[in-house]
């Protein structure tokens, strides 16, 4: 009988152990599936459309009591929220969690999942956010000197008292994470301190930081840089080139001094290739890739120490150069901006990407900086203006992204009357990205999106595109008198007031078409060779109930001609099409 219970107690409670750890295997995490890395949630691709608050928000449960609904209006599905190190751990090694769990719970009652954002050292490159007792404990925790001999309000990252502590609060941060959230998977990813860099110098310049800087460039750094030389960023290729290529010698020797010219970096003329001429003009390269050794090693600890407790993936964020700060220093120098990436790829190999925070209107350029050598895209911080939705389709769909969220979320609700009900472009883009994230995720790397016409306007001239087993005949308008073939041109009437800013297709497979978008008509070419007729095998809408789309009718018989043709989609919506063909 005593075996038979010691048996049944090792079921149970072995069977709940056995549970509890595979919950934590399957906590969320990228994996690369058709050559895209992608955010893995409970077993399944998962886009974020996401929303960053304002950096104290999260710190009120009261304040986002009035917040939460309006989130869930404006279709987010995740909501970026920063964790303050001064909050969780007021007084060394005592920590209180309770703004973080009142978070989680109230994210999980909205439906909504979290990335957090660890404003630990550094917060904007300063470290406004690190508690009253690593501030006023300057020896233990010593700050950052600039070359005037002025102390700057940055905590040096030439202190392993500082890294410990952070990495210390990180870590407990993590457990707790895990232990509160580890089977619900409500928290996504960890973003690691925030924009990091020295701001009002180029490099740190306090005695443990000048000793570093003349001394050699660390060996293992150097031996990475050659063996990768020919996939290295050419913004960082180029300067050490310029230098002669040195493989060992001080940060000076390697990539020199490097001098300011008072040249503009921007202007709507610049090539790709001039803006990264002027960029080795502006920089004090040596200075900054000595930063982001520093700041990537520091970074490195942190999150080696949170993943040991709680392993979801991290990234950093990164303050781009940019008009009005062009220079190091001026932008937080040694942060993740796209020229040190390998240097930081090197000295965070516990960080899993690295991140624009973009602001700035060069939006694709940017993208394809932050996508070399199959860094993933996420853009956790961006315009919330009028730009926002338009970008948000650029990086999911053109630069297969994980996710978008502009910043400030909590602050951009808008008053609603009854007589003019506002429009929020973001919150209807969300919509459609909602109800076809599958399609998307299933089709990122495939090269199976198009951007058609402008969205704007009906008269924009006839568009051909080549997609899967087709040629897709798109008109915008046109006299409802001419014919090509079987397929009559109409008059397009305007289209329903929406504020969705591009009109799209993806191919979903060879044979199947995912239409976005009002105001045009289409006609479909088979590519293979001979005179295949090409007939409807169906067609489908998808309809917008109480702002969310859902699926609709099956058009058939008079509204498709008998599956001959589609006269014209009319007004805003999304339409998936399925071909086939006869002889």
């Amino acid at each position: 009988m005593k075996k038979i219970i010691l048996f049944f107690a090792f079921i149970v409670f072995g069977g709940f152990e056995f549970a509890a750890s595979a919950s934590e295997n399957f906590a969320p995490h990228l994996e690369t599936r058709h050559g895209v890395r992608q955010l893995i949630v409970d077993g399944q691709p998962f886009l974020i459309l996401g929303g960053e608050l304002h950096n104290s928000s999260s710190s009120s449960s009261n304040y986002m009591e009035t917040v939460w609904p309006r989130l869930v209006e404006k279709n987010l599905n995740t909501v970026l929220a920063a964790v303050s190190w001064e909050l969780i751990e007021p007084e060394e090694g005592k920590f209180d969690f309770s703004t973080v769990d009142a978070f989680i719970e109230s994210a999980r009652q909205n439906h909504l999942h979290i990335v957090f954002l660890w404003f630990g050292a550094w917060k904007n490159g300063l470290s406004s956010y690190a508690p009253y007792w690593v501030k006023t404990d300057p020896k233990r925790f010593p700050w950052t000197e600039n070359q005037n001999g002025k102390t700057l309000d940055i905590l040096s990252t030439f202190s392993d008292a500082t890294c410990e502590a952070d990495a210390k609060a990180f870590a407990a941060l993590m457990r707790h994470v895990r232990e509160f959230d580890g089977k619900e998977h409500t928290v996504l990813m960890m973003q690691v301190e925030n924009e990091v860099g020295i701001r009002d110098d180029s490099r740190d310049r306090s005695p443990a930081a000048n000793a570093a800087y003349v001394a050699p460039v660390p060996k293992e750094l150097m031996n990475y840089l050659v063996q990768h030389k020919d996939t290295l960023a050419p913004e960082l290729r180029e300067v050490w080139a310029a230098n002669g290529s040195k493989t060992s010698g001080t940060w000076e020797e390697v990539f020199g001094p490097g001098k300011p010219a008072s040249v503009q970096l921007y202007g709507p003329d610049l090539t790709d290739e001039k803006k990264n001429i002027l960029w080795r003009q502006l920089s004090w390269a040596s200075d900054e890739f000595f930063m982001a050794w520093r700041y990537s090693t520091y970074v490195n600890k942190v999150a080696a120490a949170g993943k040991a407790e709680y392993n979801i993936p991290m990234y950093c964020n990164a303050w781009l150069q940019q008009p009005g700060c062009p220079r190091p220093g001026e932008y937080p120098s040694g942060g993740p901006v796209p020229q040190v990436h390998d240097i930081w790829r090197f000295g965070a190999p516990n960080i899993d990407f690295l991140s624009p925070d973009l602001y700035i209107p060069e939006f694709d350029w940017t993208c394809e900086r932050f996508t070399r050598n199959g860094n993933p895209l996420f853009i956790p911080e961006a315009n919330p203006d009028g730009g926002a939705a338009p970008n948000a389709l650029t990086a999911l769909l053109k630069f297969n992204a994980i996710g978008f969220s502009p910043f400030g979320i909590d602050g951009r609700f808008r008053p609603q009357t009854n007589d003019t009900p506002t429009v929020d472009p973001l919150a209807e883009t969300y919509a459609v990205l909602d109800y076809l994230a599958p399609v998307i995720l299933e089709n990122q790397g495939n090269g199976t999106f198009t951007f058609l016409a402008p969205a704007e306007g009906t008269n924009a001239p006839p568009q051909e595109v080549k997609l899967g087993n087709y040629t897709l005949n798109l008109g915008f308008g046109g006299d409802p008198r001419q014919q090509s073939g079987n397929f009559r041109r109409f008059v397009m009437p305007p289209p329903l007031t929406n504020s969705f800013p591009a009109r799209l297709v993806i191919s979903s497979s060879p044979n199947e078409y995912i239409f976005v978008g009002g105001g045009m008509n289409v006609s479909f070419t088979a590519n293979t060779p001979g005179s295949q007729t090409v007939r409807f095998a169906s067609l489908d809408e998808a309809i917008l109930v109480d702002g969310r789309w859902v699926s609709g009718r099956r058009l058939n018989g008079d509204e498709t001609d008998h599956d001959r043709r589609w006269p014209f989609m009319r007004n805003f919506g999304i339409y998936r099409i399925k071909l086939y063909q006869r002889d």
